[in-house]
């Protein structure tokens, strides 16, 4: 048993609270919908980088490799500068979603490289440029592009050609849950001595300027910080007393995290120690802008070095609880034996990897999925109203965006996809996450399933809130299967069942599962809809906005994937009436919807999802005129039925009588829906029956288009749009209007669902994830005479776990070097693929090219992308 397992059962108990410090603060707090008090909704223009050092923020913090703890009381994270740039870089840069030709992008190099469950030990890199960081050369570059050419990167600035940067390696390592080492090392890669001031920042979250007094969570008088020979000691009535101590001497500069009306509102008032203060005084050499009484709610250390070509410097800080007369005589010994101890956990996750590289892989996405926990707070009530002490809002705000949701109250660590590019949680992202959490720290993938469902996430009418932006919007119900992989993955694991866990989610998907019956199947035929349904920009129309002539689309996503959901919950119910048998007459319940959800997918004649004569299923334009168009794009929406798959093993017939009791005689009662059940009454040779929306002959035909490299099957996975497309552009013409989708392997060509995504080619981690879980099941029932040619047209027959395996090796080979030692998810950066400062520090893009594995959208949405780390370990049987 490693000690990472000691500190995870200590932190599960409530013995040592290892968790209550983190990396929880977000990459990027400007520019979100929580931050956003503008009348019409303008959340990028409302607060923008420019004007994020000098403004107080509301509801989160951010910073570079940051710390806060759990209620992100007290925040610490580094700042640098390097004499030239004309800020100070205390956070990252980017472009907002109407800058980038893509949408919002971050425009930095950083990588997160270790960290383990309890935070005992993290670290990051930061690629700081030696010249003045090119702010004005990628906005106005990105504005002059459009969606049809690449995006202008960092490094296509030049500013890393001659290698004039800084490494900024950012370490944290725990003595105690209150007791956390931070080592920063600086490395100049340049060929010349470079200057660089390094400023450890430390500060409040700003909990007192809202008019609240001393309510719960906030505060009537700030804390505070001081100076005492040379020691930081902090005071915070709800968190205690803390010390910041460091090894070597530094300028200590003070000011207060208050918003600057004066440069943001030109009005002078109150206190000129604001926000901005220690960036004036650097920068601008203004001596008024910082506290010479050493006292304020926001310190910094500034280090002041020149660092000499191919040198390195290195600062040591310890942030802790209670004072230390000599803090740095076990320093060394204390990261060592945490950067050990991490070895040790991660090395019992890769036994049948075969190489280092797979290992460090693996390793990296772990890291990464850790880093972008968050603590993400929002009170939508509060936020629509405004705060007492805040200018009046306009009456119509409480009209606007998010208004049915003023129950939602989030104060809570959760995972998101991507702390820059999507700071905020969305409710399938997050189920993937848990996923790839489960391995390492079931309790949290459980307490992050369960989280969503609470009373104050949850809507009272059942639905799962999607993410910030809209929470209103409808992601795929992938939840209860979330759970149920989560709660098999603890079981095989841990020896121990946790169907406290499984009931709770269940008893909360019964509300979301109503929600999406009666709100989603339109004309009550359970053929269902959904919208986008988290695929962006893969229809024909946005499936979010009003449809031509006041249409509506039946899609065969949304009724494949509550199939799915159908199946999901039955096998839960099964599960769980093995303790309680009432849990039967639920098992029989979904049973039955999951049937009459096929035979409505069969039963539509002409008109219907499934097309006789293409043998795929597509979605159903259907026209306030009764007429009907089967919008026929060869898309991931077609192979989504896949997914609803569920094997029952021949035990359940006979332990769970009533079940089977009630199962027989509706299926006699409904010949009609029994056939359609593929083999059902034949058990297979290991004792198994088949729930599946595709009988032999259509999972045949579906296959055979998806395993075709002309169309679905690229060198790195499944695509998420045939490339058939390429050369015959699905277009349809509505009245007046054209519509066209039309193969696109990078980033999008359309700006439709805002743009940064795209879903019309690339590869997609989450689906393809999916679609080998789907496969691996069916391998279950059928074992190794059921064969398809693979790929399509090679005269190679395999089983489907051969090929799931393959699918996996794939989706691998996006990250790993071939023949040439390049990543394919460096593309064609040569400074990415054969510097050895880069070169092995790996990025894990929101998705990937689909002809060549470049990685694209989001750089760091270790969130579903993180699933790599599940694929490198092999199939696992459950």
């Amino acid at each position: 048993m490693s000690k990472e397992k000691d500190r995870l059962r200590e932190a599960q108990s409530g013995k040592v609270r290892w968790k209550r410090w983190g990396p929880y603060l977000t990459e990027r707090q400007w520019g979100t919908v929580r931050e956003d008090y503008s009348p019409h909704g303008s959340a990028w223009e409302y607060t923008t980088h420019d004007m994020a050092r000098s403004k107080a923020y509301r509801w989160g913090e951010e910073g570079i490799g940051g710390i806060s703890d759990h209620h992100q009381y007290l925040c610490l994270a580094i700042a640098l500068w390097n004499k030239k740039d004309p800020i100070i870089k205390e956070r990252f840069f980017g472009l907002n979603g109407h800058e980038g030709n893509h949408g919002e992008d971050v425009k930095e190099c950083y990588y997160y490289l270790d960290n383990t469950p309890t935070h005992s030990y993290m670290k990051m890199l930061y690629k700081y440029p030696q010249q003045a960081f090119p702010y004005n050369l990628l906005v106005e570059e990105n504005r002059r592009r459009t969606r049809g050419d690449s995006e202008f990167e960092l490094l296509d600035t030049g500013v890393f050609d001659n290698d004039e940067y800084f490494d900024v390696y950012i370490e944290h390592a725990k003595a105690s849950d209150e007791d956390i080492l931070i080592n920063i090392t600086i490395h100049n890669r340049g060929i010349t001595a470079a200057a660089l001031n390094v400023l450890p920042t430390i500060w409040f979250r700003n909990i007192w300027s809202w008019g609240y007094g001393d309510a719960d969570g906030f505060m009537q008088e700030p804390p505070r910080m001081w100076a005492d020979e040379g020691v930081l000691q902090i005071s915070h009535n709800k968190l205690g007393t803390y010390f910041l101590h460091s090894e070597k001497n530094s300028q200590l500069l003070f000011c207060n995290n208050e918003t600057n009306p004066k440069r943001l509102q030109s009005v002078q008032q109150g206190s000129v120690f604001y926000k901005d203060g220690i960036n004036e005084y650097l920068v601008n050499g203004n001596q008024y802008s910082v506290n010479t009484s050493l006292t304020g709610t926001k310190a910094a250390m500034n280090f002041d070095l020149l660092i000499e070509s191919g040198e390195s410097k290195l600062i040591r800080l310890r942030l802790s609880s209670s004072s230390h007369k000599e803090p740095f005589a076990d320093f060394n010994e204390i990261f060592t034996k945490r950067i050990t101890e991490a070895d040790e956990f991660y090395d019992c996750f890769s036994p049948k990897m075969k190489s280092e590289e797979e290992k460090q892989l693996q390793r990296q996405a772990f890291a990464g999925l850790l880093w972008s926990k968050q603590f993400y707070y929002f009170d939508v009530n509060q936020w629509l109203k405004g705060d007492p002490s805040q200018p009046a809002l306009p009456p119509d705000r409480l009209k606007g965006r998010n208004n049915e949701w003023p129950h939602l109250n989030n104060a809570d660590i959760i995972s998101m996809p991507d702390k820059w590019e999507f700071p905020w949680y969305a409710a399938w992202d997050l189920a993937f996450h848990c996923i790839a959490f489960s391995l390492i720290d079931a309790e949290f993938a459980k307490k992050q399933l369960v989280l969503l469902t609470r009373e104050w996430y949850m809507h009272p009418n059942g639905q799962l809130p999607a993410y910030e932006w809209a929470f209103s919007d409808v992601n795929p119900p992938v939840h209860a299967w979330a759970a149920w992989r989560v709660y098999k993955i603890d079981k095989k694991n841990n020896d121990t069942p946790d169907t406290r866990f499984l009931e709770s989610v269940f008893h909360k998907m019964l509300l979301n599962f109503t929600w999406w019956v009666n709100r989603k199947d339109t004309n009550g035929n359970n053929i269902f809809q959904g919208g986008f349904l988290g695929l962006d920009n893969i229809g024909v129309f946005d499936r979010n906005m009003e449809l031509p002539e006041g249409g509506y689309i039946e899609q065969a996503d949304g009724t494949s994937w509550m199939a799915m959901f159908s199946l999901n919950m039955m096998r839960i119910a099964l599960e769980l009436s093995k303790k309680d048998s009432v849990y039967e007459d639920l098992a029989t319940k979904f049973f039955e919807h999951f049937l009459h959800i096929a035979g409505a997918m069969e039963s539509m004649g002409d008109d219907g999802l499934w097309d006789e004569e293409d043998q795929f299923f597509y979605d159903a334009l259907r026209l306030s005129n009764n007429k009907s168009i089967t919008l026929k794009v060869h898309s991931m929406v077609g192979l989504i039925p896949l997914f609803a798959i569920e094997v029952l093993d021949d035990d359940i017939f006979k332990n769970q009588k009533h079940f089977v009791r009630r199962l027989k005689w509706f299926l006699e009662y409904r010949p009609d829906l029994a056939s359609l059940v593929s083999r059902w009454y034949e058990k297979s040779t290991g004792e198994r029956h088949l729930l599946s929306l595709l009988r032999g002959h259509r999972l045949k035909q579906i296959l055979k288009r998806m395993l075709d490299e002309n169309e679905f099957l690229s060198e790195y996975g499944i695509r998420s749009l045939s490339k058939f497309h390429e050369e015959h552009p699905y277009n349809l013409k509505v009245n007046d209007s054209n519509f066209s989708v039309k193969y696109a392997p990078g980033e999008s060509e359309a700006s439709l669902f805002g743009g940064n995504s795209n879903w019309r080619g690339p590869v997609w981690m989450p689906v393809n994830f999916l679609i080998i879980e789907s496969l691996e099941r069916f391998y279950h029932y059928y074992g190794n005479n059921f064969t398809v040619e693979y790929p399509t047209g090679s005269g190679n027959f395999y089983n489907l776990k051969e090929i799931a395996e393959d699918l996996s090796k794939r989706l691998c080979r996006i990250f790993l070097k071939n023949e040439h030692g390049e990543r394919p998810v460096f593309g064609s950066s040569e400074k990415y693929q054969r510097d050895d400062n880069f070169s092995n520090h790996i990025l894990f893009y929101e998705y990937f090219h689909g002809e060549t594995g470049r990685g694209c959208g989001a750089s760091h949405q270790t969130g579903w992308t993180a699933l790599i780390a599940k694929l490198l370990m092999g199939k696992d049987d459950v």
